[in-house]
């Protein structure tokens, strides 16, 4: 009996991303009309599964933020159909032509995207992105191969072969959305060390494994980076803005990457806007952990260490110091920072203009909820990623990022002299 291995299905995938490649953009958005519908028409059995990998992930104690992420209900069940529907609705970026001219000779060029191939995604505990991915990736051409880690493993086995079906019922090779989670580690080298199979590789998760992913790699990576969130809040803050945003920013879901871990406040503005944001947030239940500034100016305030700075919490907890000017606050972003998304609250046009200019993140931000530094409110359906690199892409990483260019030259029998 011939024994799989990982290899062999990166090959497979490799295979069925040429089929992918030819499809039409008609076709491609009937599939994945047909993956939204399979979704729905499976939900108790997708719910079915994920209950067991919640039961197993707190027998094994992987902590309430992990939880929330892994979790699939009926309702983020539709959620995903529903992003799988705004992803087919999405114009096709393949064969977009975005540059070209005529040589003097009388050559013409157009550059114009073309898929990547076989995108690979390694992530933890979020069996949203199989979907999310697997369904960007088909709509932009390529084949998918995804590694979705034992936490999820459940979820991912039955959310891949729900896709697969309704690929092989739309006339569409399955081998284009491909799992290695059943190789445990070795699915994931495989991934890594890919060159020639694996096209561009996509980490999604803790720090810790995005930087085994961008050491390790042999093949192409694009750095999804943690979120050490910043938002800063100066003299002239309105205190409606500044309470609701960073409220919003931290308890809407602070389980995610986007919520905001570290608040800035100028010192003119510390003794209005310390107690209005620190009480709002311990409403709510969150805890804060403060410079000595703001423990000297609230109740049942943490005294904030060194590590606090630089801690993404993914949970109901703060970081919040007193700066002394915008200056500060912009050093302070510069030192600690993880290059993902900050936000200022100002109604003074020259801070909110020099803080835009600045501050050197994936997403800069005036007046706004760090919150909405996501794909699908971006208007991109869903997302890759959130890049926090500066090569290829950088922010919400949609369509056009899983794409690369090529160029195409016509003549009529030209030569170079």
């Amino acid at each position: 009996m011939t024994t799989e291995s990982p290899q062999d299905r990166l090959e497979r995938a490799k295979e069925a991303s040429r089929a992918t490649a030819r499809l039409t953009s008609d076709e491609k958005g009937r599939a994945l009309e047909g993956i939204a519908v399979a979704l729905e028409e499976n939900a108790e059995t997708i719910i079915a599964a994920n209950a067991r990998d919640i039961e197993n992930g707190r027998q094994n104690g992987i902590g309430d933020a992990l939880i929330d992420r892994l979790r699939l209900d009926g309702t983020r069940v539709s959620a995903l159909a529903s992003a799988v529907r705004e992803i087919a609705a999405l114009h096709d970026p393949v064969g977009q032509v975005i540059g070209g001219h005529r040589m003097p000779n009388g050559v013409n060029l157009e550059q114009v995207r073309v898929p990547f191939g076989v995108v690979g995604a390694i992530y933890e505990a979020r069996p949203n992105v199989t979907v999310d991915i697997a369904a960007l990736a088909l709509r932009s051409g390529n084949a998918s191969v995804l590694r979705g880690g034992s936490a999820a493993r459940e979820s991912n086995t039955v959310l891949v072969q729900v896709m697969r079906d309704a690929l092989e019922s739309a006339g569409i090779t399955p081998e284009a959305v491909q799992t290695v989670d059943d190789f445990g580690r070795d699915g994931a080298k495989a991934l890594m060390h890919g060159r020639g199979l694996i096209d561009v590789l996509v980490p999604r998760g803790s720090a810790a494994l995005i930087e085994t992913v961008v050491t390790e790699s042999t093949v192409p990576v694009i750095e999804t980076g943690a979120g050490n969130v910043h938002i800063v809040l100066d003299e002239s803050a309105p205190d409606d803005w500044a309470r609701e945003i960073v409220v919003n920013a931290k308890v809407q879901r602070p389980s995610v990457c986007n919520a905001v871990e570290t608040v800035l406040v100028l010192r003119q503005a510390a003794p209005r806007l310390v107690p209005l944001v620190a009480s709002a947030l311990q409403s709510e239940g969150v805890a804060v952990h403060g410079d000595d500034m703001v423990v000297g100016l609230m109740s049942n305030v943490i005294p904030a260490t060194e590590e606090d700075w630089a801690t993404e919490y993914l949970s109901l907890d703060v970081a919040m110091k007193v700066v002394d000017t915008l200056d500060d606050a912009l050093a302070h972003i510069r030192k600690y920072s993880t290059g993902h998304t900050e936000s200022i609250v100002t109604t003074d046009s020259r801070n909110a203009e020099r803080f835009l200019a600045e501050v050197d993140s994936a997403v800069v931000m005036a007046n706004a909820s760090t919150r909405f530094t996501d794909g699908s409110e971006f208007g991109f359906g869903a997302e890759v990623g959130i890049s926090t690199q500066k090569l290829h892409a950088r922010g919400p990483m949609g369509l056009s990022e899983l794409t690369s260019t090529k160029w195409l030259a016509r003549g009529a029998g030209q030569t170079r002299g």
